[in-house]
């Protein structure tokens, strides 16, 4: 299991000067913890976060946090400027014994079920799945008839018609072949998978949210706060 943590996180700067985005807290803990209990409560023990900006102060929370029973979490430093497909390369020679691995972003949280994400993999029988979700749209929307302007009324944050990269990868090991150490995940090895038929899509109508903003991370410290914090599927 890959959680990618090198990012700098230049949109939460209220945070990330001092601190690596994945280290961000909610409800006092960082938000990688966050991804980590929800892979590891489905059964998943053996992560490696593939660092860069501030990785030694992830790598100091790694080996102090006490993890679950069984589970292994081993910090690997994959440069400052590495991309995202570039860290996973980098951990090749750690992932090619795995017939199939799992990876996703340090930055996002959901209530998703991992074990219908593997079983949709392993039936489609394409090298790559790809969650994908439909996020809730920033404001509000207005709802026009015809070409006179007549407002015929409102809907509030709807959720958007189109789907987007959700993060929540499952991989077999021949994806490896598809990425370099310059590679941008979300480009040029997606769109090869793609034009050659070996992605899908897996659709998570449930819970997502990514921490992207200092306003994000209000919204899941809110939650988390409320007791009703969807990803938290574990006691």
């Amino acid at each position: 299991m890959v959680i990618l943590c090198g990012g700098r996180g230049t949109r939460l700067q209220e945070h990330t000067q001092e601190i690596p985005k994945p280290l961000v807290e909610i409800g006092g803990k960082p938000i990688v913890w966050h991804v980590i209990q929800l892979y590891a409560v489905q059964g998943f023990r053996r992560f490696l976060l593939a660092t860069g900006y501030k990785g030694e102060l992830i790598r100091r929370f790694a080996a102090e946090q006490e993890w679950p029973e069984g589970v292994s979490v081993q910090c690997e430093d994959t440069g400052l400027q590495t991309p995202t497909g570039g860290r996973i390369k980098l951990l090749e020679e750690k992932l090619v014994e795995e017939e199939r691995f799992c990876a996703t972003y340090a930055d996002g949280v959901a209530d998703i079920d991992l074990e219908a994400l593997l079983d949709f993999h392993s039936l489609h029988g394409a090298t790559a799945t790809m969650t994908v979700v439909r996020p809730e749209l920033q404001f509000g929307v207005t709802e026009l008839d015809g070409e006179d302007g007549r407002v015929m009324g409102f809907r509030e944050k709807p959720r958007s018609e189109h789907w987007i990269n959700g993060g929540f990868f499952c991989m077999q090991r021949d994806a490896l072949g598809y990425l370099e150490r310059d590679s941008v995940l979300e480009r040029k090895p997606l769109e090869r998978l793609a034009a050659e038929n070996e992605l899908r899509a897996y659709r998570h109508e449930g819970f997502w949210e990514c921490m992207d903003t200092y306003k994000d991370a209000v919204l899941l410290n809110d939650l988390w706060t409320s007791g009703e914090a969807p990803w938290r599927l574990w006691r």
